[in-house]
């Protein structure tokens, strides 16, 4: 039997993390929901995420921080990001870091499908920006 894919999702709004854990459960996905990044890096679900959806811009660590540390720890989970503020120099530099996909609030739910099938579908994701 696969393995069902777990996805953890980090985002300050917490209505932002309701809707898509929402969602992704009606899809028969495992989702685990943090307010930080720290929260997610405390937590026991680490190793075990499949793909990260996190906010760029966040009290304490960003999302941006949290690619960086990842990296230098060896994890390759593949990362979709989100933000209410697109900037094109931060995209290129996160899609350019292996970044799966850069979405800016408000997103169609099924550009954000479409990112979680690419990040589900490869070991290391690949960019796309929408």
């Amino acid at each position: 039997m696969p393995k069902v894919p777990v996805i953890s999702i980090i985002d300050d709004d917490e209505a932002v993390r309701v809707a898509m854990k929402s969602l992704l459960n009606s899809l028969g996905l495992i989702v685990h929901m943090f307010g930080s990044a720290e929260d997610f890096l405390q937590s026991s679900y680490t190793d075990d995420t499949s793909c990260l959806i996190t906010d760029i811009h966040m009290p304490g660590m960003s999302g941006i921080e949290l690619q960086r540390l990842l990296i230098a720890q060896g994890q390759r989970t593949p990362i979709i990001f989100i933000t209410a503020f697109p900037d094109e120099r931060i995209r290129a530099q996160l899609l350019g870091a292996g970044a799966t996909c850069f979405l800016s609030k408000p997103f169609d739910e099924q550009i954000l499908l479409q990112c979680l099938d690419t990040a589900l579908k490869s070991d290391k994701g690949g960019s796309t920006a929408r």
